[in-house]
């Protein structure tokens, strides 16, 4: 019998096949399953079965189960991670932080609960995480940088050293941003995007350098103007 916690994993798309590899080369926890739609029932991701809903956690926390992990990923918004979180939360389950092996963590640095480190992250000495975060696959993370709630820091991207970036934000794959930048709340970087300004809230940058397309980050129409 095994002693280590069951985790129960809510989404069970490609980005919880990252997180499921992670967790067995870690040996933390006993994935116990993975909450889905309904239509979705029965499917493995991993060897992992697809086998609750959503509104059978509470009775899984009632049974004993004290842990869960949202592995729903996140590409332009992460209002769908936000509800799920703010549910596991609501039920009590504890959301750890789970940190690859293969990621290179300062000591200093600290990451807040439902963050997950993929394989190849580098995070350097005075950075502060929040809640909820994807510091996604080969992400380089400098010293000083100070990353809000729900912030998605999509794979290969670089963000030198005092860079802060606001609750709900998204850098796209590949995205730069130099040092002492600051990005407001729900702002999405385009992929491979070079970021020599600072980014008001709400707003759709990319280019290189990156310019504003729109006030809004729902809007697709916008106009492109200096950051």
């Amino acid at each position: 019998m095994s002693l280590k916690p069951d985790i129960v994993l809510v989404g069970g798309g490609g980005h919880c096949k990252v997180v499921i590899s992670i967790i067995k080369k870690l040996d933390m926890f006993n994935i116990s399953g993975i909450s889905e739609l309904k239509e979705n029932l029965g499917k493995e991701v991993l060897g992992i079965m697809t086998k609750y809903t959503d509104d059978q956690l509470e009775e899984l926390h009632d049974k004993g189960i004290k842990y869960a992990f949202v592995t729903l990923g996140s590409v332009g918004t992460p209002d769908n991670r936000i509800r799920l979180f703010e549910m596991l939360k609501q039920t009590g389950f504890e959301i750890p932080v789970i940190i690859s092996k293969d990621a290179i963590v300062d000591e200093t640095v600290e990451i807040d609960e439902g963050t997950v480190i993929m394989p190849g992250a580098i995070i350097n000495p005075g950075t502060k995480i929040g809640k909820n975060c994807i510091i996604n696959t080969g992400a380089i993370i400098d010293h000083d940088c100070m990353i809000g709630d729900q912030v998605h820091i999509a794979p290969g991207v670089t963000l030198s050293g005092s860079v802060k970036i606001s609750m709900g934000s998204h850098v796209g794959t590949g995205a730069s941003v130099i040092q002492g930048i600051n990005i407001g709340r729900n702002v999405l970087i385009g992929a491979g995007s070079v970021v020599t300004k600072d980014v008001e809230d709400n707003s759709r940058v990319m280019g290189v350098p990156a310019r504003r397309i729109s006030q809004s980050r729902n809007d697709k129409k916008g106009i492109e103007r200096d950051v």
